[in-house]
């Protein structure tokens, strides 16, 4: 793109300084002596555009350059002038041009409360217009790995998961696992313990429901505010049983957004998770796409979806190219997170956690997304949350 820009603009310089009725050829054989006895002489009527004296000089003439000179003098003395006129400003265009131009993209870099985090890396500063917290609705998603009876029974531990989830209005949590299923209902009640308006779940049945995913099962949740979302239906897994493309069956869910004073504003999102099996993070991204797909068919109502989860969508499990080749890539989603983030709290740097939406959710998602590196602890979880923001 850059190149073609570069192209069109030198085509528009060069017309600006030298205009078609100069015959640039001409001028060099008039300055030559070379004849030219069967080119015709330029019309009067482009002759009469030339305020220099061209319109005298015989370009037919036989006369060796040294009478011409003798003759012409004081013409040829304006043609020097002309000539250099033409052609310096095409020398100082060719010494700027050796300097390619650079285009810089700059990315807008996130507010978050203890840190900044950057989308892309820039050589430019900037600013996304800043938002009132109460202006926008913040959904997150959170893989707390192995959230089981032995997490929820320490104390320091549940305090910081739910200092974390009380910075959203909506959370995608990722790897409950408790056969029980008492887990996440006991998480809620310590949410709503410490929260000032009351939060809700929308919880997941147990996933892994083929035979031979059964070894992984996991429930997903989403935790909300009910001050800010309200749910729509209980719901569901995605129906893997004919394909059996993951190990843990995406959990879809509906909800829709009210405003500040809690009344509908008639804007509802659509929301699909999912923890991929890492060894398999490449076809299971691969089948969000068919995922994605049958939901709008099964609710052609609906225009605004989010997939977000733990994709396993970097590093070893699956290369930019991959994702580039994926059924996920290309104009149908926009991809919030970039393949330089890193959402693992290890030592290692991979953009594991993704975002992904079907366009601007009808013109209410912001800039503003990011990883909230709020704890250091791998006992709390080795992902940290990643957000983002959509308008109220």
């Amino acid at each position: 793109m850059a190149r073609g820009i570069k192209r069109r603009a030198k085509g528009v310089l060069m017309s600006s300084i030298a205009p078609p009725w100069v015959n640039i050829s001409k001028i060099r054989r008039a300055c030559s002596g070379v004849t030219s006895p069967s080119m015709p002489t330029a019309g009067p009527s482009r002759q009469e555009h030339i305020s220099w004296p061209l319109t005298r000089l015989n370009l037919h003439t036989q006369e060796t350059l040294p009478s011409i000179m003798g003759k012409y003098d004081g013409y040829l003395q304006g043609l020097s002038i002309a000539a250099i006129l033409i052609l310096a400003p095409l020398a100082l265009q060719t010494l700027l041009s050796q300097e390619e131009a650079q285009v810089v993209y700059v990315a807008v870099p996130v507010e978050v409360e203890n840190e900044t985090i950057a989308p892309e890396s820039s050589n430019e500063e900037a600013r996304a217009p800043e938002l009132n917290r109460s202006e926008v609705a913040r959904i997150a998603t959170f893989n707390i790995k192995v959230f089981g009876e032995t997490k929820m029974g320490k104390p320091d531990v549940v305090s910081v998961l739910v200092e974390t989830v009380l910075r959203y209005d909506l959370v995608a949590v990722q790897e409950i696992k408790d056969i029980d299923q008492t887990v996440p209902y006991d998480f809620l009640d310590a949410i709503n313990n410490q929260s000032q308006t009351e939060w809700a779940m929308m919880l997941s049945p147990r996933s892994g429901l083929q035979e031979d995913d059964r070894s992984s099962q996991e429930q997903y949740a989403f935790y909300y505010n009910t001050a800010v979302f309200e749910a729509i239906g209980n719901g569901s897994l995605y129906n893997d049983s004919e394909h059996d493309s993951f190990q843990r069956e995406p959990f879809q869910g509906r909800f829709a957004l009210l405003d500040l004073e809690g009344n509908q504003t008639m804007f509802d999102l659509s929301l699909i998770t999912v923890h991929t099996k890492p060894a398999a993070a490449v076809e299971e991204i691969n089948a969000m796409g068919v995922v994605a797909s049958t939901y709008l068919e099964q609710h052609p109502d609906e225009e605004d979806l989010v997939i977000l989860g733990d994709l396993n969508a970097d590093c070893t499990y699956a290369s930019e190219q991959d994702l580039s080749n994926s059924a996920l890539a290309g104009g149908n989603y926009t991809w919030l997170v970039g393949n330089d983030v890193d959402t693992t709290v290890s030592q290692s740097a991979c953009a594991y956690d993704r975002i992904l939406t079907n366009g601007d959710l009808s013109g209410r998602l912001t800039s503003n997304w990011g990883v909230d590196m709020v704890f250091d602890s791998a006992d709390v979880s080795d992902h940290y949350p990643v957000w983002f923001d959509i308008l109220r």
